[in-house]
Formats: structure tokens, C-alpha cells, sequence
């Protein structure tokens, strides 16, 4: 089923809507929105993908008792200091 909704865009994001259609890339305006929200969708699915795998990944470190990057950062800071006086 398809549901029918308006929507306002600025005009920039209107030039550009009318632009497209004109080029012949696109039908019409509608089809151009589509596109547009199928893109976010496909962006805000790889978006949470990428926050659920930074999520495992911190996960992980606490069961294996690793270190946060700050620390490791700090150790090998100091012993580039350490080492290089």
C-alpha cells in the first residue's frame, strides 16, 4: 500500500528535486524523495551496524581485561620518553 504525504522543502532542496526530474534521471518529484529516503535508510541500517560492532568490540575488551586506547597511549608515550633522553 502506498501512502500519500506531503512534504516542504527549502528551495534549494526544490531546485534540485525539479532539476533531477528534468535531467530525465528521475519521473518525478516523489520518485527523487523515495531515493532519497531509500539512501537514508541504507545509511541509518550501516550506521547502526557500525555502532553495534564498536559496542562488541568494547564488549570483547572487557572480557579480555584489555586496556582502554588512553592507557595504551600513555604507555607507549612513556616509553618514547624513556627511551629517547
Amino acid at each position: 500500500d502506498w501512502m500519500t504525504t506531503n512534504v516542504s522543502l527549502p528551495p534549494a532542496l526544490e531546485r534540485f528535486t525539479r532539476e533531477c526530474v528534468a535531467e530525465g534521471r528521475y519521473s518525478n518529484v516523489s520518485e527523487v524523495v523515495r531515493t532519497g529516503l531509500r539512501l537514508l535508510q541504507e545509511y541509518e541500517e550501516e550506521r547502526r551496524k557500525f555502532a553495534a560492532s564498536i559496542e562488541e568490540a568494547q564488549a570483547e575488551a572487557d572480557r579480555h581485561g584489555t586496556s582502554p586506547i588512553e592507557e595504551v597511549l600513555a604507555e607507549v608515550n612513556a616509553i618514547i620518553d624513556k627511551h629517547s633522553t
